[in-house]
């Protein structure tokens, strides 16, 4: 690596090692340059002061506001019987609210002489809720006085910034760590290429680690973001688009259909027709499919949009093509219902070897980790010899002993749930690499897939087919309006009146042991209601089956019930046999039983956007019109409830993704496709800098072009390096 040593330099030796440590252990910063690259979150103007009024509950926050009034207040307790216990109160405003700060026992002295009203100060510590108003227990803080040279420096400037901090460490103490490692900025290598940086005008990474740090106008804070946006997008780019260069470089074997096969067989005998949509995505799938290189698209769709169809067609042109298709599920319930779908759509087509199978037959299989030996070992037979062409499994489809005779597509269904080792573990099973077709049923937003699929071409169906009925979706808000919820249960006898069925969906299981340790703390009634545990399957069936849904056939679906039971319980649904089935989110994806027309999902507050959206894509799927209940305690103005408003008020998935990534950080999104290595995003945006992504993505693509080794960009392949430090790499390579 030939980065400038003095980046490189480790923090122990710069500024010692208590600080160091508790800068590697709460914020992942082991280097000078780790903690260049540690950016304000904001920034506070001296004149004005945060808004106490939109603190956010149980984060560190760090507040400049001004003390209104202190009071000491003496009390007995446990420790101090005869009413010596000493309790610091103070009260401090910034023109936007209050907040209180409290100080117990010993340490009421030092702030009960320094925090005196009309004194102002920098305050850090964690937001909690106490008698329904918010505080701050033991606070550090900083008193912003005039007075020493030093405060004066350090606060001088007109821009204070406000560092991500954790509770062992304060912002101001990391501001202060900055700065005496600031002067080292000079020797940062610039991983941009001149050409690009000085065409589209953005400063130096000098300059920009010097203005992000030290801004003395808003416009130097905007040059120097606008500045690392860019190198984050570039970065990350170059390196998707090295790997797109490098897999587009392998060879695979091209699987084009034969004219009167298998697929011909089995459109002739669908009993629909295809979406627009879905002919065209078939279309650029077939296409990748013909080619010599592997294929590697994302199919993304709104739930229900039929996407299970288009991959179908594929794995059936690649059984015509001579090669065999695997699809990989999440879950074992997810994986059973997928084969049964399969082989319902196929028919007779599905039983390959079989009597009564047709001419152009093949044997479709399933294999899960629970199966029996016997069931298991001729399904492995069958993948040996080819006589299976198409296999639909759990990750138990990547061991070992598991072997292809021909492994031509792999589709793995839900991306965000496997991880990539499986994924390039199936991958290497086949003689060459096979072609990749991955579906998600969450809709990213574009730019998301840019960022994170950004070496997968993207496919997209945003048509529902025919046939599928709109969905109702309303909040009920348990608490506020208990008799809302009596109705959602008068809904439910409704549908089920009608000859329908219904999902109620809760959080927890229920058999879990209480951790003894928890509940031994005495709570306050108000805590009780903020943090009561998550409804559970086995309580509410069974206080439903006794109260407002007696007399209803009603079963519980969960996963840690056996694979056979769970089996059981979803043909029985799926049959009719059941009218009601309460469930945790094992039913989120893929169940598909159109009967099925009402939801109740209890304590929505509790599931993200998307999973909510998934859920409810389980009702509608017939005939007759869904109806989905989001049933929360959350008040009218919390921003859990807003949230689920969001919900009840749009069935359009990519509308809703943008919402959930707006209030979620990006980090999320991108942790769990991107390794969570430390290079979730810093100052990009997603959804705001969608055009510096698309932009970077095409000089990222010229570059490599180019020069897909990078040898005349030393700079910009030591940045790569840093971002791909060892397990990325790996990372990035299985892909």
């Amino acid at each position: 690596m030939d980065l400038v040593p003095a980046l490189e330099e480790p923090l122990k030796k710069v500024l010692g090692p208590p600080t160091a440590k508790v800068m590697a252990e709460s914020l992942g910063l082991h280097t000078v340059g780790d903690l260049l690259h540690h950016y304000p979150r904001r920034y506070e103007e001296r004149g004005q002061l945060t808004h106490l009024a939109d603190l956010p509950m149980d984060e560190h926050v760090t507040v400049v506001a001004m003390v209104a009034d202190a009071r000491l207040h003496t009390f007995a307790s446990a420790r101090a019987p005869r009413g010596k216990g000493q309790r610091l109160e103070v009260t401090i405003t910034d023109g936007s609210g209050r907040l209180q700060l409290v100080f117990f026992g010993n340490g009421v002295h030092k702030p009960h002489k320094e925090l005196l009203p009309g004194t102002r100060a920098m305050f850090a510590g964690k937001v909690s809720l106490f008698n329904r108003r918010l505080q701050l227990a033991h606070p550090a803080y900083e008193l912003l006085r005039g007075d020493s040279e030093e405060t004066v420096e350090t606060w001088a400037g007109a821009l204070i910034p406000i560092y991500p901090a954790t509770a062992k460490l304060e912002s101001w103490k990391i501001g202060k760590a900055i700065q005496t490692v600031l002067p080292s900025a000079q020797e940062a290598l610039d991983p941009l290429p001149a050409t690009l940086r000085e065409g589209r005008g953005l400063v130096t990474l000098p300059e920009a680690l010097l203005k992000i740090h030290q801004p003395h106008t808003k416009a130097d804070i905007a040059d120097a973001r606008s500045r690392l946006k860019w190198d984050e997008a570039f970065v990350l780019q170059v390196a998707l688009a090295r790997r797109r260069h490098a897999d587009a470089q392998l060879p695979a074997v091209a699987r084009k259909p034969k004219p009167d096969g298998l697929l011909t067989a089995f459109d002739d005998r669908l009993p629909f027709t295809l979406t627009e949509g879905q002919r065209k995505v078939s279309k650029e799938i077939f296409g990748d499919l013909a080619t010599e290189h592997p294929m590697h698209r994302l199919l993304q769709g709104e739930v229900g949009s039929g996407k299970t169809m288009v991959a179908l067609r594929a794995m059936l042109a690649t059984v015509d093509a001579g090669g065999q298709a695997a699809m990989l599920a999440p879950t074992e319930v997810l994986a059973q219902q997928h084969h049964r779908s399969v082989v319902e759509m196929m028919g007779e087509l599905a039983e390959g070897g079989m009597l009564g199978g047709s001419e152009h037959a093949t044997k479709v299989v399933l294999l899960t980790g629970s199966m029996g030996t016997a069931a298991r070992r001729q399904a492995m037979l069958d993948l040996a010899t080819g006589e299976a062409g198409i296999v639909i499994g759990t990750h138990a489809l990547i061991e070992d002993k598991v072997q292809f005779h021909d492994l031509g597509l792999v589709v793995v269904d839900e991306q965000h749930r496997f991880g990539v080792e499986q994924r390039d573990a199936l991958r290497g099973k086949g003689k060459q690499p096979p072609h990749l077709l991955v579906m998600t049923a969450t809709p990213i937003p574009r730019t998301v897939a840019m960022t994170v699929f950004g070496d997968l071409e993207t496919s997209v169906l945003d048509q529902l087919p025919a046939g599928r009925s709109p969905i109702a979706s309303h909040v009920v808000p348990a608490a506020d309006k208990p008799h809302f919820l009596a109705r959602a249960w008068e809904r439910v006898r409704e549908e089920v009146g009608k000859g329908h069925q219904a999902y109620v969906v809760c959080p927890r299981i229920g058999d879990e042991e209480d951790d003894p340790k928890k509940s031994a703390k005495k709570k306050s009634p108000e805590d009780e209601a903020e943090k009561r545990p998550p409804l559970a399957v086995l309580d509410v069936a069974d206080q439903l089956a006794k109260g407002p849904l007696h007399g209803l056939r009603v079963e519980v679906l969960h996963g840690r019930m056996h694979p056979d039971d769970k089996d059981a319980v979803m043909r029985r649904f799926a049959a009719g046999d059941t009218d009601v089935l309460v469930a945790t989110t094992v039913i989120e994806v893929g169940v598909n039983v159109p009967n099925a027309t009402a939801m109740v999902i209890m304590d929505a507050d509790r599931f993200g956007v998307s999973q909510l959206h998934q859920l409810r894509g389980r009702v509608g799927r017939g005939s007759a019109p869904g109806l989905c209940l989001l049933v929360t305690e959350m008040p009218e103005a919390s921003a859990a409830r807003q949230r689920l408003n969001a919900v009840a008020s749009t069935l359009d998935g990519f509308e809703l993704s943008r919402i959930d990534l707006e209030q979620r950080r990006e980090g999320d999104v991108l942790g769990q496709a991107q390794s969570g290595a430390r290079t979730s995003l810093r100052v990009l945006a997603v959804i705001e800098d969608e055009d510096v992504i698309a932009e970077a993505r095409e000089e990222a693509a010229a570059v490599v072009a180019a020069d897909p080794e990078l040898t005349d960009l030393p700079a910009l392949r030591t940045a790569l390096d840093a971002l791909l430090d060892e397990e990325r790499e790996q990372y990035l390579e299985k892909g």
